[in-house]
């Protein structure tokens, strides 16, 4: 069977194409080496159990592996019962050994963990294990964190603390790595009958991980050689390589998603055939999206501050004690950008811009304007950006012309998007240009049937201002091999002159509308 692009569970390399995990499982190994106990944690379908069965055959010549997954094997209402969940991992950790090919091993297991009332004697049992087996226990624990919230939970993670602590006195596994999104060194459990929250994990024993998951430019261009191999595109493996990490920012399962688009959909493998992908993989019912979503439904704090960032352009400096940025980070909404807190990729900027300009949109009465404009702007398969931002500038003014200067100074990025979502949907996309985000100034590229359009948005801050903004405008032109530029400018004072003018500017022409 030829192999394809996988997006759901994780990847075998003689099924899949996939990025070499060689160089991480390398790294991971010497943490393991070095007998480290520590914890993977990264935002679902970050690729966490493909890499976790690559490094349990990487390890088998030299250690006994144990990789358990708490999702199947123990069920999380044996969480609330100390007996029943120590017999639980006790059978799971004996049908691992099975597999091992170490039947002295098994045989002792068997007898050892046949019957355990407690964590204690459990632990017990496994340290005369870990003293019998010919190879050092490595154990591997996946979706660890779907056991997180309970008593139990924290008094296993006692045991293993103890156990590390205390193994130059008694056997006890080589290195314990636990998998999941949570991080379990800052578990905010319910641990007291009158319900009271306060941190307090003993995996303090953890050291820190820093092995990069995401996939570099690199990486992505090594998985497509393979692949071009096979199926002989013609393809710039680096720039399609590089076109693809600038949507995803080497996000694992957001890279196989473009990567199985393109081939599936026979988009060319180019910048554009990118483009029109991510316009598919975002209209997708992905669980991933759904997750993202159902957390910024759920938590207010992190919906304001990812609102701030996405239309308000406020920085917030990264700082992971911070319980806010640190949630956001762990759930893979944010990525630390030079010390600010940035947007993780253009993919999910683009999923969290639809569902926050989707609530509003029906109650928007500038969304409802350009459902009713939407016909007028497409002439021969071509959207005319100039009439549409014209159009806008008129809705604009007419709905929002008496409202105060510091709504419309904060929300007018907002309104545009707002107009313009219903003329594109379902044909062309937009992103926002990342790089160039402040608190005065938004880059729009509109992508519309292989056109782009390069829309500038900012405040009116006096004629110099202005000017300066028209330069930028022409020197990001070149940059995108562009002719034509689009500045939108919101102007506040009474004596405004509302319209559309023509300039160019270093052969560069530069259409603005002063709303």
């Amino acid at each position: 069977m030829a192999r394809y692009f996988n997006v759901t569970g994780s990847c075998d390399p003689e099924k899949h194409y996939m990025v070499n995990l060689d160089s991480r499982i390398d790294a991971i190994k010497q943490y393991i080496d070095s007998g480290n106990y520590f914890a993977i944690n990264k935002g679902r379908q970050y690729g966490k159990t493909t890499t976790i069965n690559a490094l349990e055959q990487a390890l088998q010549p030299d250690y006994t592996v144990v990789g358990l997954d708490f999702q199947i094997q123990v069920s999380s209402a044996l969480f609330y019962d100390e007996e029943s969940f120590s017999n639980a991992f006790a059978a799971a950790f004996t049908e691992c050994l099975a597999l091992n090919h170490d039947q002295k091993l098994f045989e002792l297991a068997q007898t050892e963990l046949a019957e355990v009332s407690n964590l204690v004697s459990l632990f017990k049992k496994l340290s005369t294990l870990c003293g019998c087996s010919a190879k050092p226990i490595v154990l591997i624990i996946d979706e660890v964190d779907s056991a997180s919230n309970n008593q139990v939970f924290l008094d296993f993670l006692a045991q293993l603390r103890g156990y590390y602590l205390t193994r130059n006195k008694r056997p006890t596994f080589q290195s314990v790595i636990l998998a999941g999104v949570h991080d379990i060194r800052n578990l905010r459990q319910k641990i007291r009958p009158d319900g009271e929250h306060r941190h307090n994990s003993p995996w303090n024993i953890a050291s820190d991980f820093d092995v990069e998951m995401s996939f570099s430019p690199d990486d992505i261009a090594g998985m497509l050689s393979e692949y071009e191999n096979d199926h002989h595109t013609g393809m710039d493996l680096s720039d399609v390589a590089q076109g693809i990490y600038d949507y995803t920012s080497g996000y694992p399962v957001l890279v196989s998603w473009l990567c199985k688009l393109m081939d599936e959909s026979k988009h060319n493998w180019n910048r554009e055939g990118i483009a029109v992908a991510h316009k598919d993989l975002i209209m997708k019912d992905s669980p991933l999206f759904e997750s993202l979503i159902n957390k910024l439904e759920d938590d207010d704090e992190l919906r304001n501050m990812i609102h701030e960032i996405l239309f308000n352009g406020k920085s917030f400096m990264f700082n992971k004690r911070n319980a806010i940025i640190s949630s956001a980070a762990m759930y893979g909404f944010v990525k630390n950008q030079n010390g600010t807190t940035a947007i993780a990729n253009r993919i999910f900027e683009t999923v969290i811009y639809e569902w926050f300009i989707s609530c509003e949109a029906t109650s928007s009465e500038l969304s409802t304007e350009g459902f009713a404009d939407k016909n007028q702007f497409i002439v021969n398969g071509h959207l005319n950006m100039e009439l549409v931002m014209e159009k806008f500038a008129e809705h604009f003014n007419d709905i929002y012309g008496e409202e105060s200067v510091k709504f419309k100074e904060n929300e007018g990025r907002k309104y545009f998007l707002l107009y313009l979502r219903p003329i594109i949907n379902g044909v062309g996309n937009y992103y926002i240009e990342a790089q160039t985000r402040d608190m005065r100034r938004t880059d729009i590229i509109v992508d519309y049937l292989g056109e782009q359009f390069i829309i500038e948005m900012k405040i009116w801050h006096g004629d110099r201002y202005n000017e300066q903004g028209e330069q930028q405008l022409a020197e990001y032109l070149e940059y995108y091999h562009a002719s034509k530029g689009y500045l939108l400018s919101f102007q506040f004072q009474s004596n405004k002159q509302i319209g559309t003018r023509k300039i160019s500017i270093n052969g560069k022409t530069i259409i603005e509308t002063i709303v």
